[in-house]
């Protein structure tokens, strides 16, 4: 049975402690629609680029930022795949499991979506591994890490991902939690190829089905890029017989802190560039009326005909949403009769 080895020290519980602070402070900062749209929008572009960089991606932020809004890059298949996949997975998040609990097949599910048109062997997208691996230097050719034995592979991941859904686990802080599984992931290393965007993706995960990250701001995965070599060595720092995480999990809430409170930077520029109106704290819109924002912050506009081919709606039932969005002060309209669209206020 999967139990993890550490110890909270004081450099994890001041990490904690600082997250917790900063987070308090965006959950309940006075936040408009277009604002939550950017910042979320922002943290996808990070984490795409970031996430597919470490791995060898070649494109750069700003290429990463157009294939994001659906323009055409000058780059290779699998260059762009890789990141249209990430950013598609990262779009998905809330809809990747309906009943919150990570299974083997959700997990599955996210190595085929994160490789696919990606692998040299199609084959090997949303399976686990059936063959040896081995991590190395390819200037070098040391090897810096030898995963566990191909055919125990199915055993480990069954009793990690038992431990994850145990009830007590709740208990347990979600950053050590999401720490504790993007280190065992990497571990046991299940798949041929892609096991690092996808430990990536699991504890984005995690942090979201706790309740830690629902409004997806955070850009962990720009701190790991951040320092590549530090990364690498946090997760080398883990003795293989002992597998004592502690050091892990120091770098790893390190991580979670600084990002955290890079969200909080912004958060209180933008709550504080503008008069407070008499609404406090943050616009609640429906999941329809987030979707509309966010495709008017990719396309700039958006009018009453693009509202019905979204959702499926009457003119009518299109004009409704319209309607409660511009008394919420989200939406502003420019134009007149056929021609009007709806514009970000």
């Amino acid at each position: 049975m999967f139990k993890p080895n550490f110890t909270i020290t004081f450099k994890i519980l001041n990490n904690l402690t600082k997250t917790a602070s900063a987070k308090a402070l965006i959950d309940n900062a006075y936040l408009i629609p277009k604002w939550e749209v950017v910042l979320r929008r922002e943290a996808l572009i990070l984490n795409a680029h970031a996430s597919t960089a470490i791995e060898g991606n070649p494109l750069s932020l700003e290429e990463v930022s157009e294939l994001a809004k659906g323009r055409e890059i000058m780059a290779t298949r699998k260059a762009k795949n890789e990141v249209l996949n990430y950013l598609k997975v990262l779009e998905l998040l809330p809809k990747l499991t309906d009943k919150g609990e990570i299974t083997e097949k959700l997990i599955l599910n996210i190595h085929h979506r994160l490789t696919k048109g990606v692998l040299d062997n199609p084959g090997d997208s949303g399976v686990y591994r059936n063959r040896q691996v081995v991590i190395g230097n390819r200037f070098t050719g040391r090897i810096t890490f030898r995963p566990p034995d191909t055919r125990k592979v199915p055993a480990l991941m069954k009793e990690f991902i038992t431990w994850l859904n145990r009830d007590d686990i709740a208990e347990i802080d979600a950053v050590i939690v999401s720490g504790i599984s993007h280190y065992e992931f990497v571990r046991i290393h299940p798949f041929i190829d892609g096991n690092g965007r996808t430990a990536r993706v699991l504890a984005s995960l995690i942090l979201y089905l706790r309740g830690f990250d629902t409004k997806r701001f955070f850009a962990l995965d720009d701190y790991y890029d951040g320092d590549r070599p530090a990364y690498y060595n946090a997760l080398q720092s883990v003795d293989s017989k002992k597998l004592d995480t502690t050091e892990w999990l120091e770098y790893f809430t390190n991580g979670v802190a600084l990002q955290v409170e890079k969200v909080k930077e912004k958060v209180l520029s933008l709550s504080g560039d503008r008069k407070k109106k008499e609404i406090k704290g943050q616009v609640a819109l429906t999941e329809r009326q987030m979707r509309i924002v966010e495709r008017i912050n990719t396309h700039g506009e958006i009018t009453n005909r693009d509202v019905r081919g979204m959702f499926k709606l009457s003119d009518e039932g299109a004009l409704k949403e319209i309607r409660k969005l511009m008394e919420l002060g989200v939406l502003k309209s420019e134009g007149k009769g056929r021609s009007v669209r709806y514009l970000l206020a």
